[in-house]
């Protein structure tokens, strides 16, 4: 199921998008798409009946904002240089094992928002993510193929960085990664089970109509599974939190000088192949 949220922010409502590719309304079957739907297993029955019996009702897309597809994101936990390609742009060695750091939920947007570039940055950054969807709590996992059995779904993101921040400031990455608007999310949670292989789809990247990135996920050093697995042995995760799985090569921080890095009126595009396309203008915050 490609399940997302439509409306204004703070007001969004869920949906459904059919085979089709109607956009039909669920708020007549279930209150909202979050964490307790994705553990609800009869909740999201109910929702694959509704959806098979073509039954719910239309939504007329015109002019309606689409939200994040997930509200009530408990933490976004991201992991760093899990492309080799990319640990190859930035002439870094690929990690022992995953390197983790944070994003608040209050930096995700809807995937067409307007993407704030903070004050006194000159070095905003892109990357195109593959998001993991938490479906069932998480702790002490002990393999990959439980890690997958775990996950919920998937969705596109965009990891908006702010490099010296990041880099530059000392200590850890977060403040490069927390200003706000910086989590672009969705336009779908495409669940499981229509993603037949997480470690083969392809993402790609377009900063003013030029493809900057152009990867897939089967250059990942650690994929979904064992990520998964290996961030439940540091913390528990719950049904609504967010994995972001890293970034293939093509990053403005990995290309010569002078580094194109974004400024306002740029507009930046995004895709992953079945989960959707993202479109944003960055603004001066």
């Amino acid at each position: 199921m490609k399940l997302l949220r439509v409306g204004t922010t703070g007001t969004e409502r869920p949906a459904l998008l059919d085979p089709e590719g109607t956009l039909r309304d669920l708020s007549g079957i279930v209150p909202d798409i979050d964490g307790a739907l994705l553990a609800d297993d009869e909740a999201l029955g109910r929702v694959r009946e509704a959806a098979e019996s073509g039954a719910l009702p239309v939504l007329d897309a015109t002019g309606l904002r689409i939200g994040p597809p997930l509200a009530r994101i408990g933490k976004i936990v991201c992991i760093g240089l899990n492309y080799h390609d990319h640990a190859r742009e930035i002439g870094a060695q690929p990690p022992a094992e995953p390197v983790v750091f944070f994003k608040a939920a209050d930096t995700v947007v809807g995937p067409h928002d307007t993407v704030l570039v903070p004050r006194r940055s000159t070095k905003t950054d892109w990357e195109v993510e593959l998001a993991v969807v938490i479906g069932r709590t998480a702790r002490y996992l002990e393999s990959a193929e439980e890690g997958l059995a775990h996950v919920a779904g998937y969705a596109v993101a965009h990891d908006v960085s702010e490099r010296e921040f990041q880099i530059e400031r000392g200590g850890t990455w977060d403040k490069g990664k927390n200003c706000e608007t910086f989590n672009p999310l969705g336009p779908w949670l495409v669940t499981a089970d229509e993603v037949a292989d997480p470690q083969d789809l392809s993402l790609k990247l377009w900063v003013n109509g030029e493809l900057k990135q152009d990867g897939t996920t089967g250059e990942q050093i650690f994929p979904v599974g064992e990520v998964v697995r290996y961030v439940s042995q540091f913390m528990t995760l719950y049904p609504g939190d967010v994995i972001n799985t890293g970034t293939p090569a093509g990053v403005a921080m990995g290309g010569p000088e002078p580094k194109p890095y974004l400024r306002a009126g740029d507009v930046v595009e995004l895709e992953i192949a079945g989960l959707g396309r993202q479109r944003q203008e960055f603004k001066d915050a």
